[in-house]
């Protein structure tokens, strides 16, 4: 065993059975020592003639929570089935984010893995699963995490998540895990007592201490962030990270953090290939440049620009942060051509310049998205789009975000419009409960519609096992929800299956904006096999004259209907020709997509 405790004159391995093992002292604040123990065994640290003991900053498993004994784990123990999977690639994914606790009734490992067929069924081809790493509580969104190396308790055993893990490579499904390097949860977070190196004050951090990667002593700090990240693809077979809240990571080193991160996830991974995404409110574009040009190398972001105009659209509401958006098909556009809508200019809403220029930056690096689990709860309710909006508004943007180049994600029950919400949850103690309620309340309250005293009185409280619990899904809810669930079932074969779809717009792509609501892409598909998707999020709209280049067919060819969010098996109305000769008809509310064929001849 090896452990980082620079100030302590001694450590001491602690048993359960009570035999204690001293470690030896070796340069630069660490101890190191072989303990005779095995796989199952529990034990603790003790730091000079303290009688307090406490658990291992780098435990496998924590058994009982964050405040108990560490167990020994052996990752060399299981049994692996997916030697002959190659990894995740950047290209052709579509992203599902998922939480453990909330994905099944049960909320188990054990549970999710009976789900993966399905996904994988109906187009999901990587998870994401939110933050797993051990936190004190029943449940939690995982966001306060004080193990980073223990995949909580909560869902089942290490080996448990190995077998998901297996078992979704087995389905052909990629698992990345979202991981939280910006600060730690407020309980059961013992790095101070071997260290107070572990953070700093040195920078404002929005939830808490910030992690010190840049100064004194934090050569050890970022070693155990680094190795944390190498870890979570070496010894359980993920396929990649998703980390948090990036502008929260400081870091004013030679090489920032993130870029060592990435670099250690590419050397995990081996032969196979890794993904790391990142969430980055800024939009600092830098995060996507290769190292040789000043960036960090990190695969693809999420994109919350595209995700607040298209909620703009679809509901026609304007508060708070989606005040800087308008909605309107030109915001559309620009978001699937370009990725980040703010790209240098000044925000008003946050009342500073936001973002920086994302130029040649693929569509595929963008992930884009119609809920998360952030957005679905910053509402008063917890309530899912398709709720906010009409049933046939819902059908068009779904079909937008699900056919556009970038690459979509889905958050869990989206797929089949799940009736169930979901909320900020997070089981704590009375005291700091109130606190995290009162918060709660605050960070609401910049949506004027929540900020009212007849909303912020039934605000459901993060600490009830009531308001986590109605946050589980009804997986029954497919067979239910049979027109919604088809629907995405449909769009995701259909992205999966066209040869010009599928290429995220390898040749280009190009975009118009048709009318107040509506608009059209152009997805270049080389030797003018090309595919337009038509997307009408307001009244019906005839086109007569239609002098939009991007209308034109492939000389000697005719447009047809390929797809319509207007069919009758999503709860549609039937589409009528797109050109009758006459005129361009675009149905209200709706979306659809053509492709070339060839021309009739005279007589046909």
């Amino acid at each position: 065993m090896r452990v980082w405790a620079p100030a302590a004159q001694g450590v001491h391995v602690v048993l359960q059975s009570g035999e204690a093992t001293p470690l030896r002292s070796e340069d630069g604040g660490y101890f190191s020592g072989l303990v005779d123990a095995a796989a199952g065994a529990r034990y603790r640290f003790r730091l000079d003639s303290s009688d307090r003991l406490l658990p291992d900053p780098v435990s496998r498993f924590q058994p009982d929570g964050p405040h108990g004994p560490s167990e020994v784990v052996d990752a060399r123990a299981f049994s692996w089935t997916d030697q002959e999977w190659t990894g995740a690639r950047r290209e052709g994914q579509v992203v599902y984010e998922l939480h453990v606790g909330t994905f099944t009734r049960e909320g188990t490992w054990a549970a999710a893995v009976q789900q993966l067929k399905e996904l994988a069924r109906i187009g999901i081809t990587m998870i994401e699963v939110m933050p797993v790493a051990d936190f004190e509580g029943r449940f939690g969104w995982g966001y306060d995490g004080v193990d980073l190396f223990a995949p909580s308790r909560l869902y089942g055993r290490p080996d448990d998540f190995r077998r998901f893990v297996d078992a979704a490579h087995a389905a052909g499904i990629a698992v990345i895990l979202d991981v939280v390097y910006n600060h730690l949860g407020p309980v059961g977070n013992y790095l101070r007592s071997f260290s107070p190196a572990y953070f700093t004050d040195k920078y404002e951090n929005e939830w808490g201490d910030a992690i010190n990667f840049d100064g004194p002593g934090s050569a050890s700090v970022r070693e155990l962030v680094v190795a944390n990240a190498g870890y979570w693809i070496d010894e359980l077979h993920l396929d990649g990270l998703r980390i948090d809240a990036t502008q929260q990571i400081f870091d004013a080193s030679p090489e920032h953090v993130l870029a060592a991160i990435v670099r250690r996830v590419r050397e995990a991974g081996g032969r196979r290939s890794t993904l790391v995404i990142a969430e980055n409110e800024p939009q600092q574009a830098r995060l996507l440049r290769p190292p040789a040009r000043g960036g960090y190398g990190i695969d693809a972001v999420w994109n919350d620009d595209f995700h607040h105009a298209a909620r703009v659209a679809a509901t026609d509401r304007r508060e708070a942060y989606y005040s800087d958006y308008r909605g309107t098909p030109q915001e559309l556009v620009s978001a699937l051509k370009r990725g980040y809508l703010y790209q240098g200019q000044r925000s008003i809403w946050q009342k500073k310049r936001r973002g920086s220029p994302a130029d040649g930056i693929e569509p595929a690096r963008f992930v884009a998205y119609l809920q998360n689990h952030d957005q679905v709860a910053n509402s008063a309710r917890g309530e899912r789009l398709h709720k906010l909006t009409s049933p046939a508004r819902y059908r068009a943007i779904t079909a937008l975000l699900l056919l556009a180049p970038a690459t979509p994600m889905l958050f869990q029950g989206q797929e089949f419009a799940a009736s169930t919400p979901f909320l900020f949850f997070a089981d704590h103690r009375p005291e700091l409960a109130r606190s995290v309620r009162r918060g709660r309340a605050e960070f609401l309250g910049q949506f004027p519609s929540i900020a009212t005293p007849e909303i912020r009185t039934r605000l459901a409280d993060p600490a009830s096992q009531e308001t986590f619990a109605a946050c589980v899904l009804d997986l029954s809810e497919r067979e239910r929800h049979a027109e919604a669930y088809a629907l995405h079932a449909d769009l995701l074969r259909l992205r999966r299956d066209d040869p010009v779809l599928r290429g995220q717009g390898a040749h280009g792509i190009d975009g118009a904006v048709l009318g107040p609501d509506a608009l059209v892409v152009r997805v270049f598909g080389g030797d003018g096999d090309d595919r337009l998707l038509f997307v009408n999020l307001g009244d019906e709209l005839t086109l007569s004259p239609a002098p939009e280049p991007l209308l034109a067919p492939p000389e000697g060819r005719r447009w047809e209907i390929l797809w319509s969010s207007e069919d009758p098996r999503y709860g549609g109305s039937g589409w009528a020709p797109l050109d009758d000769e006459e005129r361009w008809r675009l149905a209200a509310h709706a979306a659809c997509v053509a492709r070339p064929v060839e021309e009739r001849s005279a007589g046909e």
